[in-house]
């Protein structure tokens, strides 16, 4: 039976460097403008929670080298308690940020109820770590380092957590989808390793050379090694190709296009195995007509709200 969706709202920028001297990132207004274009109705949600949007820091704060590190460790913590509660009244929960470090929460969350796995679309590895950057000349921004952090790798106010302790997810339960920055040449249909680690993912252009029918296939064969039955979908919006999707603070080619992404999203979901969703990166401040608010609105309401496949067993 098709679980409800609960929408639950993340207006955070704070895994995210100021573009500008004293400016906070305009991330954390997506959820505001999604709203405003419709996405609760959309997506026929039969809750909406709206967390808050906390304070932002521009300079180090005490005891870490992570941008925003004690505020981002308490609204992760926020964040998990929503996404736990949606779950263990069997709903859907779709969270909508705000910036990736939001993947954090949302991994809590799940893994409060045991082993989850990850699907993390992005099109950025989003692995930076202390052993690859120098922690000393600049602060660490969560959004170019969620997928590190949730595989462990980083200080201990954000990898480890109450009940859970860390990693929130082992590598090998990963795959990562869609990185158009890689410069591994690996044959079109074998694995890219991600940085230094045993996380599985598929490039940008693997994905554009399979099509979304067989990168499915791809990820529910993976899922079956690892005997994996709960994973987390993460979705950051830069991994739409440059030409469709500007505003975000990454944006880059190739990426797929609305109707991949819709469809990607939609045969993802249309199992029993992904327990709920994560959407990040669109910046209404770069959209100052807001005229990608809708498209995105369109795009998750065909993979979830609009899909007839969700529920159905066969597929991840």
């Amino acid at each position: 039976m098709t679980a409800a969706i609960e929408l639950i709202t993340a207006p955070s920028s704070l895994g995210l460097r100021p573009a500008t001297p004293g400016h906070e990132p305009g991330a954390w207004r997506a959820p505001a403008v999604l709203l405003g274009a419709g996405l609760a109705e959309r997506l026929r949600a039969v809750r909406v929670v709206e967390l808050d949007h906390p304070r932002y820091d521009f300079e180090a704060q005490p005891g870490t080298r992570i941008r925003n590190g004690r505020t981002l460790q308490a609204y992760s913590l926020a964040l998990a308690d929503a996404v736990a509660v949606a779950l263990d009244t069997s709903r859907f929960p779709v969270v909508v940020g705000g910036d990736c470090s939001i993947l954090l929460g949302c991994m809590v969350g799940a893994r409060r109820g045991g082993r989850c796995g990850l699907l993390h679309i992005d099109g950025h590895s989003d692995f930076s770590h202390p052993d690859n950057y120098d922690t000393t000349a600049s602060l660490g921004s969560m959004a170019g380092m969620d997928l590190a952090v949730a595989t462990g790798r980083g200080e201990q106010i954000v990898t480890h957590w109450p009940q859970i302790g860390t990693p929130l997810v082992a590598d090998e339960d990963v795959i990562q989808l869609g990185d158009r920055e890689s410069d591994i040449i690996v044959p079109r249909h074998d694995w890219t390793p991600v940085m230094d680690s045993a996380v599985v993912g598929l490039t940008a252009q693997q994905l554009l050379g399979l099509g979304v029918d067989q990168v499915v296939k791809r990820v529910a064969e993976r899922l079956d090694a690892r005997g994996l039955d709960r994973v987390w979908l993460h979705i950051d919006l830069d991994v739409l190709d440059q030409a469709v999707m500007p505003a975000v603070d990454s944006p880059g080619s190739p990426g797929l296009d609305f109707a991949q992404l819709s469809e990607l999203l939609a045969k993802l979901v249309g199992g029993s195995r992904v327990l709920g969703v994560d959407v990040t990166i669109y910046d209404p401040e770069l959209d100052p007509d807001t005229k990608y608010a809708d498209p995105i609105v369109q795009c998750l309401a065909r993979g979830l709200a609009d899909n007839p496949m969700r529920g159905d067993d066969d597929e991840p």
